[in-house]
């Protein structure tokens, strides 16, 4: 029988009890839990069905006749409104979002179909929404899952990967990629067995093939990988197997860290303790080590033969039963050393001569020294003696002393054998009741032969002197190296001190015809101190510090001579000493300063420069000593150089500020003979030049003749090379040293400033005047600026302006002030000229 059709064509559900007089059709469609719209090609609604209200807020029967515009989200109509008109184009399609502008808010997945006939004419479309809010929101749950995951797994500090079971890579984080140099793509291409060392890829394979069948869930390792470049890199390895719901493996997850840092310092580690036992074994000294209880814990082979235990014998017995020691004189029982230096944690030598007693009786002399062992925390955990057969040291420790009171380079009894000559010296003047002398001797500028010719030459040349000094004396005599180029001769009987004084004339002519193969003229020169005992002092520490003091004061007067001690000089030389300890101070505190002495036209007197000179004042401003004083202490100690490197570096910076201002004139520097001949002068100038932006022609170096003579062609080439930088150079106080006028035309200088010795006297002595204009025809006819320093009068600066003299300096023309009170002078004079210049002035 065939099954009743329903009005609208749809099959009815069979006729039993109150099931026969519902409408099937608008049953289901009420009940579905889905929006059904028919939408005509105008988009409007022409049939839906009861959805849950909370979507849309309306009935179902308020559809019909809207527009779809109106029914949907406003942010999501563009995209449904366009899936509408593609299926109206006879094209299927779906959208997902929240369509809907009710209150509900919900995720919905909207389907729609061409209504088409069997022509293919479409009259409308058929659209189905479902409400898949949960499974959306399970969805987004599951995707910022897997991003927390990816995150944590690409960025996290260790390496991780994901591999599949056949071998390959599935996945890896950017630290796998650091370590081994690859890539994230080019690693997907590649296999365990691509980055594995090949003696640790079977080991390795083996391990994942136990966890495949079951056999382990885990395993760790350590491995050799390698990386792309080809090194090998070491890996601390954990890998684990993930399975899914039935078993089936999915992949494994390697976590890996790389230890290739920590396997160098294993592998330095184990080479170190292998040299430590080595050379223990290897030592000619005996080595035993206990732990804090004071049993052995070791011996090397020198221990096994002078205590006549074994290694293997000893290592737990007490100490004092392997290691037994004897007084050398009452054969008594003597402590052992270790205990003490555990117990006090320190070093404890061995007091005393000690025998060690050997397990067959017979008895060795020994040296030791004791030490505690720490862990790395600082705790001592035992302790180790090292110790030596001393029977022949001992034999030879006399030749040793003797040995230890020479000095090495030049034979001659050193700083230790001299106090006890000078001792035995005085002890047998006062006893004939005659008088003694000592001799201080100094190498002037010494530290220039080091720094022109290097040490090894140095050391070349203090013998060559050495031997020099030691033919100019009597057998008798006594010559000491005392310290670097300081030598000490004693004179054990002297008549009177004239003999002191021709015993030092003819050091003096010895020592400066010094001479070393290879090395050019040295033209050797000496200060020599002289103490006579006991006119100056009555003990040897007295008779020593007197001679050094008379050799200084040579120094402060010019060198090259000798001077006997007097009482003042003791009050100068611990003025030196202050002097030289407060100067090492001020250098710290900044106290020295700069202060501009001008230097005019002598035509017109407008300023055309100033010369820099150095000043002392402390922290209230009061000068603490006089130039030449601290200078003079500053070139005998070493300091010269660093203050003379502070001098060019602030007169720089100082000159170009002005050069800034556009009052820039030309600042002299003095430098000192050790800071022009240090090896790093020229480069420290270059430096100075290189970090401001002033003209080097601005910058004046002032020499004086003893320096520029002094080196010879090295000078002159050093002269050019700072020539060459722009620097000008002049001859400071010109005429009272050695240069011959004929040798002017070799320096490439500047200028010359005539003393002022010469502009003292230069009206009141003809040979003064003569002198001076001489100096300024000749200095002219070679091109040179001729500068006067010292003017102090009118009538001075007037002879000196006829004469031809360019510049003048002196307190006529303005004292040395500081840079404020000289930047003030630069520009009124500056202020001067520009309302000179101005039209119309």
């Amino acid at each position: 029988m065939t099954q009743p059709l329903s009005p609208d064509g749809l099959a009815a559900p069979p006729d039993d009890d109150d099931q026969s007089v519902r409408n099937w059709p608008e049953h289901v469609l009420r009940g579905i839990p889905a929006l059904i719209l028919y939408v005509d090609p105008d988009l409007t609604v022409r049939l839906a069905n009861q959805p849950p209200r909370r979507w849309l807020g309306v009935p179902a029967e308020g559809l019909a006749g809207r527009a779809v515009g109106e029914l949907l989200d406003e942010a999501s109509a563009a995209r449904a409104i366009e899936a509408l008109q593609a299926a109206l184009g006879g094209q299927p399609r779906t959208v997902e979002g929240v369509l809907f502008s009710g209150r509900a808010h919900r995720y919905m997945h909207a389907s729609f179909q061409p209504d088409a006939d069997e022509e293919g004419r479409v009259h409308g479309v058929f659209g189905v929404f479902i409400d898949i809010t949960e499974r959306h929101a399970l969805e987004l749950k599951l995707r910022e899952s897997e991003q927390r995951f990816f995150g944590a797994f690409q960025h996290a500090a260790i390496g991780m990967a994901l591999v599949r079971p056949d071998g390959r890579f599935l996945r890896v984080n950017e630290a796998v990629c650091r370590m081994l140099g690859y890539s994230e793509e080019e690693f997907l291409t590649l296999s365990i067995a691509d980055v594995t060392h090949p003696d640790d890829y079977g080991n390795d394979m083996a391990q994942l093939t136990d966890m495949l069948a079951g056999r382990t869930d885990a395993y760790q390792m350590e491995k050799r990988n390698l990386h792309r470049d080809g090194h090998v890199v070491h890996f601390q390895l954990s890998t684990s197997l993930v399975r899914d719901e039935h078993g089936k493996p999915l992949y494994f997850v390697s976590q890996v860290e790389d230890i290739s840092q920590r396997k160098q310092f294993e592998e330095a580690l184990f080479r170190e303790r292998e040299l430590a036992e080595v050379t223990l074994n290897s030592i000619g000294d005996a080595v035993i080590a206990a732990d804090l209880d004071m049993r052995v814990t070791s011996l090397n082979p020198i221990a096994e033969g002078l205590t006549g235990w074994t290694a293997a014998e000893a290592r737990g017995r007490p100490m004092d039963e392997v290691f037994r020691l004897r007084d050398a004189r009452t054969g008594a029982t003597l402590e052992n050393p270790l205990r003490g230096a555990i117990e006090r944690n320190a070093i404890v030598d061995l007091e005393g001569k000690a025998v060690l007693l050997h397990r067959n009786g017979f008895e060795t002399p020994i040296e030791d020294s004791s030490a505690p062992i720490h862990d790395h925390a600082g705790h001592a955990i035992g302790g180790v003696l090292v110790f030596r057969d001393v029977s022949e040291t001992r034999a030879l420790a006399l030749k040793m002393i003797h040995l230890t009171q020479l000095d090495t380079l030049t034979g001659l009894p050193n700083r230790s054998q001299v106090q006890g000559q000078i001792e035995q010296a005085v002890i047998a003047a006062r006893r004939r009741q005659q008088r003694c002398a000592l001799l201080y001797i100094d190498i002037d500028h010494f530290k220039q032969i080091n720094d022109q010719h290097g040490p090894a030459n140095g050391d070349r040349v203090l013998r060559a002197f050495a031997a020099q000094l030691r033919q100019a004396l009597h057998d008798e005599d006594i010559l000491c190296r005392h310290h670097g180029d300081e030598f000490v001769v004693l004179l054990p009987q002297v008549e009177a001190p004239g003999q002191a004084a021709s015993v030092a004339q003819r050091l003096i002519a010895y020592g400066e015809r010094t001479t070393v193969p290879g090395l050019p003229e040295l033209s050797l020169r000496m200060s020599v101190g002289i103490s006579l005992c006991p006119d100056d002092a009555a003990d040897a520490d007295q008779l020593l510090r007197n001679a050094d003091s008379a050799m200084y004061e040579v120094k402060v007067a010019g060198r090259r001579s000798y001077r006997f001690f007097t009482a003042s000089m003791n009050e100068r030389a611990s003025l030196r000493r202050r002097i030289e300890a407060e100067l090492r101070l001020a250098i710290a505190r900044e106290e020295l300063s700069l202060y501009y002495q001008p230097k005019v036209d002598a035509i017109d007197g407008h300023i055309v420069g100033a010369e820099a000179l150095l000043r002392w004042f402390d922290a209230e401003g009061n000068e603490r000593y006089p130039t030449e004083q601290f200078v003079a202490v500053a070139e005998d100690v070493g300091l010269i150089v660093p203050v003379g490197a502070w001098v060019l570096h602030e007169a720089c910076r100082q000159a170009d500020v002005w050069h800034r201002q556009h009052m820039g004139v030309p600042i002299a520097v003095n430098v000192s003979p050790l800071q022009f001949q240090h090896a790093n002068f020229l480069a420290e100038l270059r430096t100075v030049l290189d970090n401001c932006t002033l003209d080097p022609a601005l910058l004046e170096l002032e020499l004086t003749e003893r320096t520029v003579m002094a080196g010879g062609d090295a000078t002159i080439a050093l002269l050019q090379r700072i020539k060459r930088c722009g620097v000008r150079l002049s001859l400071d106080d010109f005429g009272t040293g050695y240069c011959s006028l004929s040798y002017l035309k070799h320096f490439p200088v500047d200028a010359l400033k005539i003393d002022r010795a010469f502009v003292r006297d230069v009206e009141s002595d003809p040979d003064t005047a003569a002198i001076t204009q001489a100096i300024i025809a000749m200095a002219r006819s070679l091109a040179k600026t001729v500068v006067a320093e010292g003017v102090e009068t009118e009538a001075q600066a007037a002879y000196l302006r006829n004469a031809g003299c360019e510049q003048l300096q002196g307190f006529l023309f303005g004292a040395p002030m500081d840079a404020t009170a000289f930047g003030k002078l630069l520009a009124e004079q500056h202020l001067r000229r520009w309302a000179t210049d101005r039209p119309g002035s």
